[in-house]
């Protein structure tokens, strides 16, 4: 009797042991579908290769979304022309690593487009998109950079919405990292402010944008990361590397810092026309 019931024990056993392989099985599965819906859902609002080239300006980008736990992020990048034909350039990150994150970031990427047709100032269209995504009552909250340049003069205009600051490098072989001042992320004061701060892109010369999953993770902190990127930025503008060779270069980097978030980067670069120099930062 003890022999077989010893083998009734086991062979429930078995039973529920295979019961819970397959509902792990069908879990996976209903997690990778989520998974795939959000990347989907991420790319289908980036403009993909839908960038402007205006005349001397060139743009280009890298985008890695992360899929670390089975998740993805709200990481987003932007290029457009404004009515007055300067180019509108933004890039961003939502907190969260989720389908609602996703959804959130293309939300956050229209508003600013859509507001840019209203005014293209960088801190008062921060300001009109901070109190909109405050108006819309979301939990989540994003970080942010918008620049607009002119394509003739070379200037460009930039507001922080508590993002990372932005590279530059100038073909006489300078690189730097933006000191500019910036604001807190879009969703989270009622009514805060941008500073604008004010460069010049000049001949040969690249401004470059990233989220903080580039240049940080568990190898690497940011302010090693940010200091690398400069580093590539010069050694690409002097040898003559064009921006995209530079955009894939900074995507290589984020691969090896063990980044646990999306990844992207956009470069913006001056090959003809304008000199000039990089011009200090400074409210309007």
């Amino acid at each position: 009797m003890s022999r077989g019931g010893s083998v009734d024990d086991s062979e429930e056993l078995l039973k529920r042991l295979g019961r819970m392989t397959a509902r792990a099985r069908e879990l996976a599965a209903l997690q990778r579908s989520r998974v795939e819906l959000a990347v989907e859902l991420q790319r289908t609002m980036l403009p993909g290769d839908l960038l402007p080239h205006p005349s001397g300006i060139s743009v280009a980008v890298g985008y890695t979304p992360a899929t670390h736990g089975l998740n993805v992020g709200g990481d987003w990048y932007d290029a457009f022309t404004l009515p007055d034909g300067r180019v509108a350039m933004s890039i961003g990150d939502v907190q969260g690593h989720n389908i609602k994150a996703a959804a959130f970031m293309g939300q956050v990427r229209v508003a600013l487009r859509a507001l840019a047709s209203v005014t293209g100032d960088p801190g008062e269209l921060l300001r009109r998109t901070n109190d909109l995504v405050i108006s819309l009552g979301s939990d989540l909250f994003a970080t942010c950079t918008f620049l607009r340049l002119d394509p003739v003069t070379g200037i460009l205009e930039s507001a922080r919405a508590g993002h990372i600051p932005h590279i530059w490098a100038t073909a006489d072989g300078r690189s730097g990292i933006s000191d500019g001042d910036g604001g807190p992320p879009l969703g989270v004061l009622p009514g805060a402010e941008y500073p604008v701060s004010r460069h010049q892109l000049t001949q040969g010369g690249v401004f470059v944008l990233l989220t903080d999953g580039v240049v940080e993770g568990p190898s690497l902190n940011l302010d090693d990361g940010l200091r690398q990127v400069a580093r590539l930025a010069q050694l690409a503008v002097v040898a003559g590397v064009g921006i995209d060779g530079l955009a894939e270069a900074v995507m290589k980097m984020a691969d090896t810092v063990g980044h646990e978030d999306d990844a992207a980067v956009l470069v913006v670069g001056h090959d003809g026309g304008t000199r000039g120099r990089l011009l200090p930062h400074s409210d309007p």
